[in-house]
């Protein structure tokens, strides 16, 4: 019966987060560069009290149950950049947290769920430079990128040049996706030029691979800020945009996000590319990742509902998604610990 439940929800992609749940991974056109055309965000100023107003009717103007939330779950799983970013990481623990992204649910979970194993893995795999040698070795042949933090993570104030050279470093490696972090102060002081051009070089070290510019959203003060950051990081080329590092005071909000997914509407409307968009830091509980794809899915329509152009930076937040799962299969809450990131 509830094999046949979540087919249902398969069958009906308007109410399984609007569309089929095994992801789909396809090359997408890369942004290119532009020259800075502040006309284009010096005029934006946003106001703060209706960013709440909209972030808070998300998740309270539509819900999901049952199927259709074991449905949205196993969505959010799909686009999840399992991560650790400790200074304690081994290469026996990122091998562990690889083989979870290959297997992030039990076979017992995925029989109900009518899943084969191995028909879904996570977005994404996101680890310091170090480490991208032995993620990239133990995801070989998986399909799973391998995404590396650069340019002085998280405070990104060592020198340019040192930044560069970290992220053909982690290129090197094998990584298939570069996190970069901003310089704050650009953003603070409206430099935008400043900040233009160091993204801009930032995007020609990456080469290939793709590249997510973490803005560092909790510090730049005002959601004006961060749409004119969102915007000049575009510019330069980002393939992404991102929140935060997860490691300020405050990390990823629903109106942070908003005025982000906005701002890559704006752009898309103004250049026609698409732009990716990933929220990082204190995403902790399964209701959050189904918030987030509610967010993505009204402001910016199903293709945002896929890795390609959305993800979600977590390491905890895979436990807890496994344990609802459990509790849509059994009818009963397990404890954490039955359910181990690594």
């Amino acid at each position: 019966m509830k094999a046949q439940l979540l087919d249902s929800a398969r069958r009906q992609p308007a109410a399984a987060a609007g569309g089929e749940l095994v992801a789909v991974r396809q090359p997408l056109r890369r942004n290119e560069p532009m020259e800075l055309r502040p006309e284009l965000f010096e005029s934006v100023e946003v106001n703060l009290s209706a960013a709440q107003r909209r972030a808070a009717t998300l998740t309270t103007r539509r819900t999901v149950k049952k199927a259709w939330q074991a449905a949205w779950l196993v969505k959010a799983i799909q686009v999840i950049d399992l991560t650790t970013l400790a200074g304690d990481d081994t290469p026996g623990r990122v091998r562990r947290l690889c083989a979870k992204a290959r297997n992030p649910l039990r076979h017992d979970l995925l029989e109900v769920l009518g899943l084969a194993p191995g028909e879904i893995t996570t977005g994404a795999v996101c680890v310091y430079p170090t480490m991208v040698a032995t993620a990239a070795a133990a995801l070989a042949g998986t399909g799973i990128p391998v995404a590396s933090v650069a340019t002085g993570f998280p405070a990104g104030l060592t020198p340019l040049a040192d930044r560069l050279s970290e992220i053909r470093y982690a290129v090197a490696q094998g990584a298939d996706e570069i996190d970069i972090v901003i310089t704050r102060a650009h953003a603070l002081t409206g430099d935008w030029a400043a900040l233009h051009e160091e993204v801009r070089q930032m995007r020609e070290a990456c080469g290939q691979a793709h590249m997510k510019a973490i803005l560092a959203t909790g510090d730049l003060k005002t959601l004006t800020n961060v749409y004119r950051a969102s915007m000049v990081a575009m510019m330069a080329g980002a393939d992404f945009i991102k929140t935060s590092t997860g490691m300020e005071a405050v990390n990823a909000t629903l109106p942070v996000s908003l005025v982000m997914v906005r701002a890559i509407r704006d752009y898309r409307e103004r250049t026609g590319v698409s732009v990716g968009f990933k929220p990082a830091g204190g995403l902790r509980a399964a209701k959050d990742a189904i918030a987030w794809l509610i967010l993505m899915k009204e402001e910016l329509g199903r293709d945002w509902l896929e890795p390609g152009l959305f993800r979600l930076g977590a390491s905890a937040l895979l436990g807890d998604i496994e344990r609802q799962l459990e509790h849509y299969a059994t009818g009963r809450y397990s404890a954490a610990n039955r359910h181990a990131m690594a």
